[in-house]
């Protein structure tokens, strides 16, 4: 089930002992377009600290109470390693962060979570006494190894620095991003929601990362490898609707492309950022 990323924004985490804070934003990658973890503020309980929540830990939302249960305790919130969420995270910095929670790499693997196309650690249905759930590791990071990685290029972005980027076709400027659907069972980023009205009043379109030819973080630009006329011939996407399978289905045929639930198992990135 797709996901509009919106949605999810004031949800409250509720860890095992409490309530850690409200989502404010999602961290993704730039190069597998997923979900990597959930920016949190932590509101009076940690003088609004923003810390980062990972999709391991987080069981079924619940939509009528819009709160996301965490299989993890308030303490372990607290004693996490202080990120800077308001600029982009360095793989130095997530390997001391999945080293605090006991958290496996998810990269260097075939799948989305390293060689898993889920997070790692199911989680199952929370009651109204939530269970700790103890993650099942395989490769979890030392601190020799996080100590060792000297690489600080960013690789994770900020949602909310995304909105707005301008969407460039083959051809022309088409309009800008304005939302993301997500996949409920993987937090991958299935389509940018592109608000076109500055050229075609009132029309929205989804534009798949596979078609994505490079991100200019510089220049706030996202380049698709379509054509103005394609984009603009698309069905347009109706979010009071949203979209099922078989307007998946129509979407993919038009730009005549396989659907990422066809091959998705072969291919992991998708564009190089710039």
């Amino acid at each position: 089930m797709l996901r509009n990323i919106k949605d999810l924004e004031g949800y409250a985490i509720r860890a095992t002992d409490g309530d850690v804070g409200h989502v404010r934003d999602f961290y993704f990658d730039d190069a597998t377009w997923v979900i990597r973890y959930l920016v949190v503020d932590t509101g009076t309980w940690l003088a609004s600290r923003k810390v980062l929540i990972s999709p391991i830990a987080i069981g079924i939302p619940n939509d009528t109470g819009r709160e996301l249960p965490a299989s993890l305790t308030m303490e372990q919130v607290k004693s996490s390693p202080d990120i800077d969420t308001e600029r982009p995270v360095s793989r130095r910095q997530e390997m001391y962060y999945l080293l605090h929670y006991g958290y496996p790499q998810y990269w260097g693997g075939v799948g989305l979570w390293g060689d898993d196309m889920h997070p790692p650690m199911a989680m199952p249905e929370f009651s109204s006494t939530p269970l700790v759930v103890e993650p099942q590791l395989d490769d979890p990071p030392s601190l020799a190894e996080a100590t060792l990685v000297t690489d600080e290029d960013p690789h994770l972005r900020a949602f909310n620095n995304l909105k707005g980027y301008h969407l460039v076709a083959s051809d022309g400027d088409i309009g800008h991003v304005q939302g993301m659907l997500i996949d409920e069972d993987n937090w991958a980023i299935r389509y940018l929601i592109v608000d076109t009205s500055n050229w075609w009043l009132g029309h929205q379109v989804l534009i798949s990362p596979q078609w994505i030819e490079r991100v200019s973080w510089a220049d706030e630009t996202v380049t698709v490898e379509l054509t103005r006329q394609a984009v603009k011939d698309a069905p347009a996407y109706d979010a009071a609707l949203g979209i099922d399978r078989k307007g998946e289905e129509g979407l993919w045929t038009h730009h005549g492309r396989t659907a990422y639930w066809v091959d998705e198992p072969d291919r992991v990135r998708i564009a190089s950022p710039r």
